[in-house]
């Protein structure tokens, strides 16, 4: 269908609609789930020798005149590469200059231009059902900023001490859901933190919701690639998405410490990088409004010039409902295997699957013409099922907010008591996306160098 250039007052209009949007930042509930299962069938992590936890500060002190010209160098590229990226401004560049340690955390935080009280202590999550051994557990606040996460307050964590062996693929599954931890929180010019203001970020494009606590991470953990021209007239700001930077930035990082003896984090910092990548495996995070088409985008704008908002404010509960509903039901499904030991579960099976892994191997463009394509055009059909398939309140009731009109919703027993044909239909799709999370996980990993020796 063809669409005529928008007046000024319809693009101003439309503009208000899809600021709103995209309000959900998280993606698929703890990532480490995922990422156990979808790298042990891959021998350079799974048969990997255990390497040295080692305190971040030790790592910079070591690396430090090293990685200032790295980081200068990430900064050009993301400059070249990225579009709409905001520059980091020149006085954040890492610099050493005789710093002490601690100093050089801090300048080191700021260059990456990360929320400055991330916690980053030596941890590892624990997988559900399994015990801490001789490790000390510790609680959601020592590896979190933030206050309201119900999904960390559902794991386990154990600390690491320094020096102590660790498996590499806990270290990586333990990393890749560490940027939900309040990696990129408070970042913007308006996000009302001292931090905010000096990183550069500019003011936040969308998705701000001061009731969501982690709603300012949305634009650093989403990729809007493959919307209708007409969509990005109307509404610019949805091509301020930076996944593409956060993760060339944390690829760059783990690839130095790997090649200069510094296992331990070459494995975290790809920890980190994988987060962004597979958060792009997630349609809600490859589309800005699943299933609605343009002219049904442009019908809301015509309501809303109208004076009719309430359609808007409808249309964002439901694709936000549909999108926590997809992550309940998957966090819900993956615990209970884990839990009962069921390795064959359909989920844990999908993860492992290498049959669909591309000989192509994964590059700086997988992100925007490869993940994402993929997972965008996976969007309308998944958010129908969803809508067909669960109850109405959870999906289609505009009045009803997942995870706060109720709480302690299980949508996994819910699916259940719906019977086996909605379960089986739910499944399918569930399969289907963690099918892609796997691969592309094991394609990024297969494109870090092999360490020092």
């Amino acid at each position: 269908m063809h669409f005529p250039s928008l007046p000024r007052s319809a693009r101003l209009a439309l503009f208000m609609i899809l600021i709103g949007m995209a309000t959900s930042a998280r993606s698929w509930s703890n990532h480490a789930l995922c990422t156990w299962p979808a790298l042990s069938v891959l021998p350079r992590v799974a048969q990997a020798a255990p390497v040295a936890a080692e305190p971040l500060e030790e790592f910079l002190v070591a690396e430090g005149k090293a990685l200032a010209t790295l980081l200068d160098e990430e900064e050009r590229w993301a400059r070249a590469h990225v579009p709409t990226y905001p520059a980091r401004p020149d006085g954040l560049a890492f610099r050493v200059d005789g710093a002490s340690p601690a100093e050089l955390r801090r300048r080191f935080l700021a260059a990456l231009r990360v929320n400055p009280d991330v916690r980053l202590r030596l941890y590892v999550q624990v997988p559900p059902g399994q015990g801490y051994g001789e490790r000390r557990a510790i609680g959601e606040s020592a590896v979190t900023t933030l206050q309201r996460n119900e999904t960390t307050r559902s794991n386990s964590y154990a600390e690491l001490k320094p020096g102590e062996a660790v498996p590499v693929v806990d270290v990586v599954a333990t990393a890749s859901d560490e940027p939900d931890h309040g990696f990129d929180v408070g970042l913007w010019e308006d996000s009302g933190t001292p931090y905010g203001r000096l990183y550069g970020f500019g003011k936040q494009p969308f998705g701000a919701n001061p009731q969501v606590e982690f709603s300012s991470q949305a634009p650093l953990h989403v990729g809007f690639f493959h919307e209708a021209a007409i969509i990005y007239k109307a509404g610019p700001f949805l091509q301020r998405t930076y996944p593409e930077y956060r993760i060339h930035l944390y690829q760059a990082l783990a690839a130095h410490a790997l090649r200069t003896g510094h296992p331990y984090w070459g494995w975290r910092f790809a920890g980190w990088a994988l987060h962004y990548i597979q958060d792009l495996t997630q349609p809600y995070h490859a589309r800005v409004l699943p299933g609605r088409s343009v002219a049904g985008m442009l019908w809301i704008n015509t309501l809303y010039l109208a004076g009719l908002k309430g359609p808007r404010v409808d249309a964002v509960t439901l694709v936000t409902n549909r999108h926590l509903a997809l992550e309940n039901y998957q966090l819900h499904r993956l615990r209970r295997a884990y839990l009962r030991g069921d390795t064959n579960d359909a989920t844990l099976t999908a993860l492992r699957d290498m049959s669909r892994d591309p000989p192509v191997p994964y590059t700086d463009n997988s992100p925007r013409e490869v993940i994402t394509r993929e997972s965008s055009g996976y969007a309308d059909p998944l958010d129908e099922l969803l809508a067909k398939t669960l109850p109405h309140k959870y999906t289609s009731d505009p009045s009803y907010v997942l995870g706060e009109t109720e709480t302690g919703v299980d949508l996994l027993a819910v699916v259940a008591s719906t019977g086996p044909t909605g379960e089986a239909a739910i499944t399918d799709s569930l399969v289907r996306l963690l099918g892609n999370f796997g691969t592309h996980t094991r394609a990024f990993v297969r494109a870090l160098p092999e360490p020092k020796r």
